[in-house]
């Protein structure tokens, strides 16, 4: 099988076609043809070296990837939920031994894949896995009542996006920061009110909400200069920040990762469920063959994307 891999850290040209030999599935395990990966930015990071030591004594060459989906082409045994030919969507770690999700034939355990949406393409269904997990390890982790106000910074990214979508469903009141050119995506995302992103934003959420938001979901990577947006003792969570950030008016700072719902089947399904009923989006920003990945790496380097940046296989 082809793998998109790289031998060396570096820049998009580090990515490489590599022929890799097709693994066989465990028991409890699921062989997917994967016919489209997701592109997200920790990929760039992980691509570069940021993140070299989470390889541990892996091997090159590294296969990136978080997202992806495609058919079900074998079942090892004790696999009952799904079955061969089932269109599929998983969530996958590229720092595992088989590697990420850039690769035509995958490998991922029963409990990490699920059908993929109504009426959805294979390559809408790879945008959803990594950051709807990640949307909703954050609403868990504030835990914010229901009718409770809710600001996400970002508003128009893809995080920031299925973030509104998830938060209206559990209904929570949602502002969300943008450019002006970006308000109407915004609110048809699910936002109740925009204001404008800028160093005055939190200012702006303050006379909008007088007493503050309950909490925050901070996908922009602003930083401490949100904390005026937030109500005394409400929360913050942050994403690829340090975990121990400074707050003031006894707000709780709460980092978010998803590593721990990789295998969360329930919450893979629930993700199913609101993108089959709207209530979520599936956009894909563009697509590349996964020969050139360095190019789609390239295009995702320069900002600016709304939605997914997409290989097919």
């Amino acid at each position: 099988m082809r793998v998109v891999g790289i031998d060396k850290f570096g820049g998009p040209e580090a990515l490489k076609i590599v022929n890799s030999p097709v693994n066989e599935p465990a028991p409890g395990e699921i062989r997917i043809q994967v016919a489209a990966a997701a592109v997200n930015p920790i990929d760039l990071l992980m691509r570069s070296g940021a993140f070299a030591s989470a390889f541990g004594n892996l091997r090159p060459p590294y296969i990136l990837g978080y997202d992806a989906a495609g058919v079900i082409d074998k079942v090892g045994f004790g696999v009952s939920r799904l079955s061969v030919g089932d269109r599929v969507m998983t969530v996958v770690s590229p720092i595992r031994s088989l590697g990420g999700a850039y690769q035509e034939s995958l490998v991922v355990k029963e409990e990490s894949v699920v059908p993929i949406p109504d009426s959805a393409t294979l390559v809408e269904a790879c945008t959803l896995p990594m950051n709807g997990l990640t949307a909703l390890a954050a609403l868990r982790d504030l835990n914010i009542p229901e009718g409770g106000m809710l600001l996400v910074t970002g508003g128009a990214g893809w995080l920031a996006s299925l973030t509104l979508g998830i938060a209206k469903a559990r209904g929570l009141w949602v502002i969300a920061d943008a450019d002006p050119a970006d308000y109407e995506a915004v609110l048809a995302a699910g936002a109740d009110e925009v204001v404008e992103r800028g160093p005055d934003m939190p200012q702006r959420v303050r006379r909008r909400v007088p007493k503050g938001v309950d909490a925050a979901l901070d996908t922009a990577l602003i930083g401490p200069s949100l904390l005026p947006a937030i109500r005394d003792c409400g929360a913050l969570a942050i994403v690829r920040v340090e975990p121990k950030a400074e707050t003031e008016r006894n707000i709780v700072s709460r980092p978010i990762t998803m590593m721990n719902m990789m295998e969360d089947t329930n919450a893979l399904l629930q993700l199913r469920r609101l993108a089959s009923e709207g209530r979520i989006p599936m956009k894909v920003f563009r697509t590349f063959v996964a020969d050139n990945a360095s190019a789609a790496h390239d295009i995702q380097a320069q900002g600016g994307i709304r939605g997914r940046i997409v290989l097919t296989f």
